[in-house]
């Protein structure tokens, strides 16, 4: 009896692209005997060669469009990037019957519902495993794995850039301007790395995975996020000392009726595992009611480990048209029709404990003064640390870490302890989690 083919196009040849061919052409028979089927790359389409993988053996086009059109080709695999190319070139293949895997988490959480519709209405496949968190098979996790679980709260490292640049800042006491120069220097960051700096990458990715935990529609602009720039060294020092290590998180929760969606600059206690994840590898965080929580980590990114999560989603969907299933999961855990939108909560209602780094008048009674604006808003101070003056100096670092306190609150107390005329400079107030309430 003669193994079957499952044909295999392949769009955009950079790095995941590269990193998929190399493993297609070192571990073919691990393939075929994993996907029970031989997986055939018959067709490439990029706009140049990529030196650090072999494509001899294959058809190659410059037209990328031209794979898709290819009536050999079962599977399109969309590894080109950015959301305009690549949403037409997703459309054309499954208007062709085809079944697509992607690593464009752009393109999942901007225009998923709709091409999940699509699919779905054509009984074809649109996997996405290395959209989110590189090697780290959170979507299969969250959709098949805790299937049996109501998932509670996500608390992820999402970002590997962003990690990378906090974990050496808080190693070596650099700046962010020096250490953001190396990791784009490393390969780490883009030489645009805004969307790694302000959260936008993190984003996207925690929108993907709330929609799978939490049932909800896909919804890009949901989450709030801050970035890591207002972030300085001096702030990393000052939370070891208290204790803490600062982390950029992606964080969705259920509150109440309500979905809690966020991206920030946080302070973790150091003796949870979480907070030791450093350099560029992610961390992903689930708690269900069942399973109680799960921390999965690894390669957030790079050819390999995304590579791996792009394997991991063409050889389920050979096995699955093996058994004559073109669509047996759903993309997002359930059917479209059974997604429910749930209201978001504000980002003034969510109530952490606060960090506070101010720079203020060393003389009397200014930290009199900060303390009765807290309080007017009905904050509490936990610890307080006033660093003593350097020589010259006339202002002084004061750093507070205060009890639980929803974020309006604590605006209209940044607000108010901004225009003291003892202050000097902005006020960097960073949100606070112990995870306590939410079981890890």
């Amino acid at each position: 009896m003669s193994t079957r083919s499952v044909n295999v196009g392949i769009c955009g040849l950079g790095t995941v692209a590269s990193g998929l061919v190399n493993i297609i052409n070192r571990q073919s028979a691990l393939l075929r005997d994993r996907a029970d089927a031989d997986l055939r790359l018959v067709h490439i389409g990029a706009r140049r060669d990529n030196p650090v993988c072999d494509i001899s053996p294959y058809r190659v086009s410059r037209d990328i469009f031209q794979v898709v059109d290819d009536p050999e080709v079962d599977i399109v695999i969309e590894l080109i990037g950015g959301t305009t190319a690549a949403k037409e070139l997703v459309e054309r293949a499954l208007h062709q019957g085809k079944h697509v895997i992607t690593a464009n988490k752009a393109l999942i959480a901007e225009h998923g519902n709709a091409l999940f519709a699509l699919a779905e209405s054509k009984g074809l496949a649109l996997r996405f495993e290395a959209a989110v968190a590189g090697g780290i098979p959170i979507v299969k996790t969250l959709r098949e794995g805790l299937a049996g679980n109501q998932i509670e709260g996500i608390t992820g490292i999402i970002n590997g850039t962003g990690n990378y640049i906090l974990s050496e800042m808080a190693s070596a006491g650099r700046s962010f301007d020096e250490v953001l120069k190396e990791a784009q220097a490393l390969g780490y960051a883009e030489a645009d790395p805004t969307f790694d700096i302000d959260g936008t990458d993190a984003a996207q990715k925690l929108v993907i995975l709330a929609s799978i935990a939490f049932g909800i529609p896909l919804a890009i602009d949901a989450p709030f996020k801050e970035g890591i720039d207002r972030v300085g060294a001096d702030d990393l020092e000052y939370a070891q000392e208290l204790g803490y290590r600062i982390k950029h998180l992606g964080i969705a929760r259920i509150a109440g009726e309500k979905i809690d969606l966020r991206v920030h600059p946080t302070l973790i206690p150091e003796q949870k595992s979480i907070a030791s994840i450093d350099g560029v590898l992610n961390a992903v965080q689930l708690e269900g009611d069942a399973v109680g929580e799960v921390l999965m980590t690894g390669a957030g990114a790079g050819a390999g480990p995304t590579a791996s999560a792009v394997c991991a989603d063409l050889i389920d969907l050979a096995r699955s048209l093996g058994a004559g299933q073109n669509c047996a999961i759903p993309a997002l855990g359930v059917p479209l029709a059974k997604l429910q939108a749930r209201e978001l909560l504000p980002r003034e209602a969510v109530t952490t404990p606060w960090y506070l780094r101010i720079i203020a008048s060393d003389k009397a009674g200014v930290m009199a003064e900060i303390t009765q604006l807290l309080g007017e808003e009905g904050i509490s101070i936990e610890s307080l640390i006033q660093k003593a003056p350097e020589r010259g100096e006339t202002h002084v670092p004061i750093i507070i870490l205060t009890d639980a306190a929803a974020g309006g609150a604590m605006q209209n107390a940044v607000l108010s302890i901004t225009a003291l005329d003892a202050i000097q400079g902005d006020i960097v107030a960073l949100r606070v989690e112990d995870f306590e309430e939410h079981g890890s």
